[in-house]
């Protein structure tokens, strides 16, 4: 706590010996008392420390309502303050979080508060990589996996894409088809730039689906077929899984509008798994690819979303397209996929 700023002592010596003695509508109105009076004065760490306290005491006696509010409360404080992203101050949300409990919608209305006050205070646009990551793990852990997978995918840290890679597996064994869960984690993480997450989460995927699954391996080739020093495509009877697999290898090696090669590549491989129907016929894939294609390739979107896909890439690709003013396209500088990339760990 700053020099010159009072103690939050006399403050919750008033208000935490109320939560044990069983008053916890006095202690939630002391501590909001207090709490304003210092953060008026511009007290803020000191209106943290009573906040955070008071609601941390409160949610461990069963008072999630008031917990919760004293929790946002804290919330507002740090915005304020202009509160940075640090260990300390995600710590003590995390901690707020985890005692909050899974019953009603109080923990899902920190976790919204506190995602977008560490978008607005943080280095990242859709929150903090470190909290989203902590949060998809609690709610996987409660089988929640629909609430945990955008957290996961959001967090886009290595660990994060090892985690979503065994949530999908497990949710797999409840239903739904490997290759649609493939999909799922591995465009996104190519949407976002971040080839890493996507390299990760793919090759557990994988590995962790054939081991849970040993009639997924192809019979084909029972080895993984070496593509590089470093890469290996592992070959299985689910034609998502292979495509996820190679995806990623194109993005790896795309530069832009300098690479041809990779370019062509990238067409031919969306153009024989589209004409395969299914799942990559779906709007959602069919988008997600055109958007890997402009932000790894270069390949310009086209206007309209085409009966036939792989025909408009290649003429996007070649330059043509309808008249007019064609939209602002996001295009990935080369060397900022990697490891070093902002986000990644």
């Amino acid at each position: 706590m700053p020099a010159g700023e009072p103690s939050s002592s006399r403050a919750l010596n008033a208000i935490l010996p109320l939560v044990s003695s069983g008053q916890p509508y006095e202690a939630h109105q002391k501590a909001r008392t207090f709490a304003s009076r210092y953060s008026k004065s511009g007290q803020y760490d000191t209106a943290i420390d009573v906040l955070f306290q008071s609601a941390r005491e409160l949610l461990k006696s069963g008072q999630q309502g008031s917990g919760t509010d004293l929790a946002l409360f804290m919330l507002d404080v740090y915005e304020n303050k202009g509160e940075s992203v640090s260990d300390e101050s995600r710590g003590k949300v995390t901690q707020l979080i985890a005692l909050t409990g899974s019953s009603g919608s109080w923990r899902k209305t920190i976790i919204e508060r506190a995602v977008a006050w560490t978008a607005k205070q943080g280095l990242y646009l859709i929150g903090d990589p470190d909290l989203h990551r902590y949060i998809g793990e609690l709610l996987y852990k409660e089988g929640a996996y629909d609430a945990a997978e955008p957290h996961l995918l959001a967090s886009g840290k290595r660990d994060s894409a090892r985690l979503l890679a065994q949530m999908f597996v497990d949710w797999s064994a409840v239903g739904g088809a490997p290759g649609n869960f493939a999909l799922r984690g591995t465009l996104p993480y190519l949407e976002n730039g971040n080839i890493l997450a996507a390299r990760t989460f793919i090759v557990q995927f994988v590995n962790k689906m054939i081991a849970a699954r040993p009639s997924l391996a192809s019979t084909l080739d029972a080895s993984p077929l070496p593509v590089t020093d470093s890469s290996e495509v592992v070959l299985t009877t689910d034609n998502a899984l292979n495509f996820c697999q190679l995806a990623v290898l194109a993005c790896q090696r795309a530069n832009a509008e300098k690479n041809k090669v990779m370019r062509e590549s990238w067409v031919r491989l969306c153009g024989t798994y589209q004409s395969k129907g299914g799942v990559f016929a779906s709007k959602e894939v069919r988008a997600a690819l055109f958007e890997i294609a402009t932000l790894y390739f270069a390949i310009p979107p086209p206007k309209t979303q085409p009966d036939n896909p792989l025909g408009a890439m290649f003429s996007s690709m070649l330059g043509g397209g309808a008249p007019g003013s064609a939209p602002q396209r996001r295009v990935l500088t080369p060397g900022l996929t990697g490891p070093t990339a902002p986000g990644l760990d």
